[in-house]
């Protein structure tokens, strides 16, 4: 029987153990849960033995003997609706939280943020840094095994981190902290870089994962996608491409007592109005990304909870100055402060988002170490046109836009909100809403379109790993941007171990970013 579960969530990471952990500010765990299960306690039961003396007498003996209860099995089946379709589960390369979601199931790395945002031991039990700050050593859990039973050893954490390292793989620079990576023994890893390097532990903490070297070896990246094999507390089943990825949970599983689920469904359902329709048919057990309007909807439904939180997130339109953008009039600064002052970002919140949203300040999001109180670009039209014929644009221009479909709560009427403004100014936006999956390996690429609007979330609770994800040039995950400038204080940033001092080198970028603006600016979401 069907273990039912109805919640609404906006971010969901490991259902088995911790629900998303998302630096020193973690997402709340919001899948809330009731069961009935049967409780199992311990009990004094009287044996009777019989035992031979010596005399051969037979005597009988009573033994008290204290029953230990069995760790509870998984049970039941769990569906959760995801808004896109995920474009790999090959954790370290999804492109999108639902992507990632999904994949980090079936994984673990070597350690893992907590609720309370420090770090624990996942498949690494101890670790230490060297006082310099340049040699991490890992101590490994014994007795784990992949899913397809490889053996969990230092080969396969050399293995994937060497794999991390590669410029072959898509976005490299989240993982490419370390300049060398060595076996010691079998349960031992050192790694060593040439300067501090003081997000590594929290970076390897949010995405990483460990894979199999045999079974990767044999079937490549493309293949392991498809079929991922890793150590988590759920394993593959199925993934039909479009509808659903099934997984179930993985008998093996290191961490006693876990999963506590048998079968995982992960379910594509772009509309909202279908996933809100199917948590009410009991279709589903879990629903994000919703409206404002589509929440207030279900408060007050039986068996259902609404739950609500801030997240780290901030959305945007993204300029390219590096490929589709190379030869338009948005590689003049002037430009593009001009679009910022030209899209009143407030009105958009009040009206799409019944004000369940803020507006953003730059690139970091509120509550973030790195976050600066910059002010905000002022909604002024007149001021836009101005700017623009100093640019030598005054009779406007005509430019391309990408916005994904499904992807984020009425992210396409943010953005048709956005062209419409702009054409306030002169400017002529030709928006095309563009299939995800199509979205996010054109972003990959850096192939879209001189505008395109996106959003950004951060895991670690400090900016440094969405900075360096947008604006890092040919290494971007997420963007198509690069400026020296930029790039320069990024790399300052990642060796800077004082937080003070990082701090100010945060800030500083901030306000460079306010003149030189890679974006216009959008809002931080209320989630649901």
């Amino acid at each position: 029987m069907r273990t039912k579960l109805a919640a609404i969530l906006g971010l969901l990471v490991v259902l088995s153990l911790v629900l998303a952990a998302c630096g020193p500010t973690p997402v709340p765990q919001t899948i809330i849960q009731t069961v009935e299960v049967e409780k199992e306690v311990e009990k004094e039961v009287t044996v009777v033995e019989t035992v031979e003396v010596e005399k051969m007498v037979e005597v009988v003996k009573e033994v008290e003997v204290t029953a230990v209860p069995e760790a509870a099995k998984p049970t039941g089946t769990l569906v959760v609706a995801l808004s896109t379709n995920p474009n790999t589960l090959d954790q370290p390369i999804t492109a999108e939280r639902n992507a990632h979601n999904a994949a980090r199931q079936m994984f673990d790395s070597l350690l893992w943020i907590n609720d309370q945002g420090e770090l624990e031991g996942e498949l690494a039990e101890t670790w230490e840094v060297s006082d310099d700050g340049l040699e991490y050593t890992f101590h490994l859990r014994e007795g784990v095994t992949f899913h397809n039973g490889e053996p969990f050893t230092a080969d396969a954490v050399v293995f994937s981190w060497n794999r991390y390292k590669s410029p072959d793989l898509e976005w490299n620079e989240r993982w490419n902290m370390a300049d060398n990576v060595e076996k010691v023994d079998d349960y031992t890893v050192k790694v060593t870089t040439v300067e501090p390097k003081p997000l590594l532990l929290r970076t390897i903490a949010i995405s990483w994962a460990i894979v199999p070297p045999q079974y990767f070896e044999e079937v490549g990246e493309a293949e392991f996608g498809q079929n991922p094999v890793g150590t988590g507390p759920f394993q593959f089943v199925e993934w039909v491409q479009g509808d659903h990825i099934t997984e179930k949970a993985y008998p093996n599983y290191w961490k006693a007592g876990y999963p506590k689920v048998e079968t995982l469904i992960f379910r594509v359902i772009p509309e909202s109005s279908t996933r809100v329709a199917a948590i009410q048919t009991g279709e589903v057990d879990v629903i994000g990304r919703l409206s404002s309007e589509e929440a207030k909807s279900l408060l007050g439904v039986q068996g259902i909870q609404v739950i609500r939180y801030p997240v780290a997130r901030v959305y945007y339109i993204a300029f390219n100055n590096m490929t589709t953008g190379l030869d338009q009039p948005t590689m003049d600064p002037n430009v593009r402060i001009a679009m910022n002052h030209a899209v009143d970002v407030q009105t958009i919140i009040d009206s799409i988002f019944e004000g369940f949203s803020k507006r953003s300040t730059g690139f970091v999001a509120t509550g973030e170490m790195g976050y600066g109180a910059v002010e905000p670009f002022e909604y002024d039209p007149e001021k836009a046109k101005s700017l623009l014929a100093e640019a030598g644009y005054a009779d406007g221009f005509e430019i391309d836009m990408a916005c994904p479909a499904g992807a984020y709560s009425h992210f396409e009427e943010v953005c048709e909100a956005v062209v419409g403004y702009l054409a306030e100014v002169g400017i002529t936006v030709n928006l095309e809403i563009m299939e995800s999956g199509k979205y996010w390996d054109l972003e990959a690429t850096k192939q879209l379109p001189p505008l395109f609007g996106d959003s950004w979330s951060e895991l670690m609770g400090e900016a440094y790993n969405r900075m360096a994800g947008a604006l890092l040039g040919e290494e971007a995950a997420y963007s198509s941007w690069s400026d020296p400038e930029i790039l320069s204080a990024l790399g300052e940033i990642a060796t800077t171990v004082d937080s003070e001092a990082r701090q100010k080198l945060y800030e500083d970028l901030q306000a460079y970013m306010m003149e030189n603006p890679p974006f216009i600016y959008l809002y931080e979401p209320m989630a649901f």
